[in-house]
């Protein structure tokens, strides 16, 4: 199926969240299989490493300290707001990919993450990107979706009313 400006709204742009979410669960698979918790496999040496390392809190471990109940607000948040974008599909155009690519990104994030909070009550995490002392936290694909996704829809968003003033 080809994605464009066909009449009818984008919620097929949701095979690219089928498509983050399998990536996302075949690249956990494979560093929970391969990799040892909190070991470093330097990929780039200085820059990046394949760590593997859990979360059981949001974005920056924000809440990984809480009693447990954090996992259930954090999937009830992914439903609620994967729905909510679900539904601004479902109102997009098709062939408006400037907000249907975005949109299918952060919901296939949100629902990789997803599973892991249901079957492990954590999200697994690999990626480590760092420079001399200072590292970000480790992240996964679902999150890389979430993010390009989010900056696309703020970066389209701009440049839209920009645009418009003209």
């Amino acid at each position: 199926m080809v994605l464009s400006a066909h009449k009818g709204n984008a919620l097929p742009w949701l095979l690219l969240s089928l498509f983050v979410i399998a990536l996302d669960q075949a690249t956990k698979y494979i560093a929970l299989t391969a990799l040892q918790p909190l070991v470093s496999y330097e990929v780039i040496p200085g820059f990046l490493s394949w760590t593997l390392a859990f979360n059981t809190g949001a974005a920056f471990n924000f809440l990984a300290g809480a009693a447990g109940w954090q996992r259930w607000l954090f999937a009830v948040l992914a439903i609620v707001v994967s729905s909510v974008l679900a539904l601004w599909l479902r109102r997009t155009p098709r062939g408006d990919w400037r907000n249907a690519a975005p949109l299918a990104l952060i919901i296939g994030g949100a629902f990789g993450n997803l599973i892991d909070r249901l079957r492990m009550g954590r999200v697994t995490d690999f990626i480590l990107v760092y420079y001399r002392d200072w590292s970000w936290p480790a992240f996964n694909v679902a999150d890389s979706a979430i993010s390009v996704g989010a900056v696309m829809l703020v970066l389209f968003g701009v440049l839209a009313r920009k645009s418009m003033q003209r």
